[in-house]
């Protein structure tokens, strides 16, 4: 039977073995990352299923992204349809 510190040294190198292979996949694959993301999302969403997955699938879902219209609305007043701040 191991002991205790082994065991312990082990379960820290895993740590960080696991640790290292979630930097490596967010840094070098973020769109099969953001890929794989939404394909759960939509699977969580749908209608049939409970209401605590469908509000998992909603914390999840990537955040809209404004486009170049709505960062310039309201610094030069120009567009008229908004308000400045």
């Amino acid at each position: 039977m191991a002991d205790a510190g082994l065991v312990a040294q082990q379960a820290v190198v895993a740590v960080a073995v696991m640790a290292a292979c979630v930097y490596v996949v967010r840094r070098q694959f973020p769109q099969a990352l953001r890929r794989g993301r939404m394909r759960l999302v939509l699977v969580l969403l749908r209608p049939h299923r409970a209401a605590w997955l469908q509000r998992l699938g909603r914390r999840l879902a990537p955040k809209v992204a404004a486009g170049p219209a709505a960062a310039a609305c309201g610094q030069s007043g120009s567009c008229g349809g908004c308000s400045p701040g």
